[in-house]
């Protein structure tokens, strides 16, 4: 019975953690949210087939990584300087009509995906392209010329 209960608040503490984050889908979730959220439904889970399988084991755990998690997201709020260390800055791939190929090349980011993404926004060409702009969720804004 306790199994069971810990395995409802479980599934509770992640939907409310989602809604928590306040993004409306996984898809424009922050790589940092995911994380939390992956680490949170780890320390949950080990508290339904750890060692410690105590419903309050589980809770404390789970309390703990969402006041980290808040806590860090007040801190990046008020510094930039650590909002950029932890969230990244937005990438500059093209500017005015031309690739930067070392920035796709750190980025990893291949023409053809690059082509993709212009196609997706409406442009056929590269020098169609103002500038694209990789951000720090994956997507790739494009502002046209």
């Amino acid at each position: 019975m306790n199994t069971l209960f810990a395995a409802y608040w479980c599934t509770f503490s992640c939907s409310f953690c989602s809604g928590w984050l306040e993004r409306s889908t996984s898809a424009s979730w922050a790589p940092f949210d995911l994380l939390v959220l992956l680490i949170l439904s780890e320390t949950v889970q080990n508290s339904l087939v750890g060692d410690d399988t105590s419903l309050i084991g589980g809770l404390i755990s789970a309390a703990t990584l969402v006041i980290l998690a808040y806590g860090i997201s007040i801190l990046t709020f008020n510094s930039k300087r650590l909002e950029r260390a932890i969230e990244g800055t937005p990438k500059i791939l093209i500017r005015h009509g031309h690739r930067r190929a070392a920035e796709l090349q750190r980025q990893r980011i291949t023409k053809a995906e690059l082509l993709e993404a212009l196609r997706n926004h409406g442009c056929a060409n590269i020098t169609d392209v103002r500038v694209a702009i990789l951000e720090n969720d994956g997507k790739i804004t494009v502002i046209k010329r």
